[in-house]
């Protein structure tokens, strides 16, 4: 089955979305723009994750949970995983992992963790924008222990971005594709919004084939293409 998707999505936990960018929110904006598959990718954290799966249900979607990694050279990656025990898990790994550096609400918004009937819960007190210490070599074999598949973000743009940050890709990165395209890269990509904010969140014109209705389905396919 062909579904059209967005795998890469903000929260309020991420600093840089706004604060109307709640799961339930999300996930109605997604259905009414006719999306069949949406992934949150929330800044060093899984935190919201569940209610975004209850939410994605509710709204006829295949939700995927997710995380934007921030690596230690400040590369930014795409990790999915193949059901919310698994994210936070991994989660809880990357938070040990963080610098605790207060956030700035004032500066750089608010972080919201948003409970099962979209309402605020609390505010994370650490910025969630730092490079976690885990390298960009050790993240794709990482994701997958997991049971997911990790692939650098964004890669054409000039922050962030893997060939920004390092200037060359290397096979042993261990990475099968990668988000949006460069020029001269060989390897296969899908394209998503990154969006912070729910009019961001695009009309269906992409489509992935997938075998069942569910997370695992996208990471296998994902790691077919």
């Amino acid at each position: 089955m062909d579904k059209f998707y967005d795998l890469h999505i903000h929260s309020c936990l991420s600093p840089c979305a706004e604060d109307d960018m709640t799961p339930g929110n999300i996930c109605a904006m997604a259905a009414l723009a006719g999306l069949e598959i949406a992934a949150l990718t929330d800044h060093n954290s899984c935190g919201n994750v569940r209610p975004f799966i209850k939410r994605a249900e509710e709204n006829g979607l295949i939700g995927v949970p997710g995380m934007e990694l921030t690596t230690r050279e400040e590369i930014h990656i795409v990790c999915l995983f193949p059901d919310c025990g698994a994210a936070e898990r991994f989660s809880g790994y990357v938070s040990e992992r963080l610098p605790d550096i207060p956030n700035r609400p004032d500066i750089f918004g608010r972080q919201l963790y948003i409970g099962n009937d979209d309402e605020p819960l609390r505010e994370e007190p650490r910025l969630l924008l730092n490079a976690a210490d885990i390298g960009v070599y050790e993240a794709a074999a990482l994701i997958e222990g997991y049971g997911g598949i990790a692939y650098p973000a964004h890669i054409d743009r000039d922050a962030f971005s893997l060939l920004t940050v390092l200037g060359i890709w290397d096979d042993a990165l261990g990475f099968s594709l990668t988000e949006r395209t460069a020029e001269g890269l060989s390897l296969p990509y899908i394209i998503s919004s990154d969006a912070h904010r729910l009019e961001a969140i695009p009309d269906p014109s992409r489509k992935l084939k997938i075998s069942a209705p569910t997370a695992q389905a996208v990471i296998d396919a994902l790691k077919s293409l």
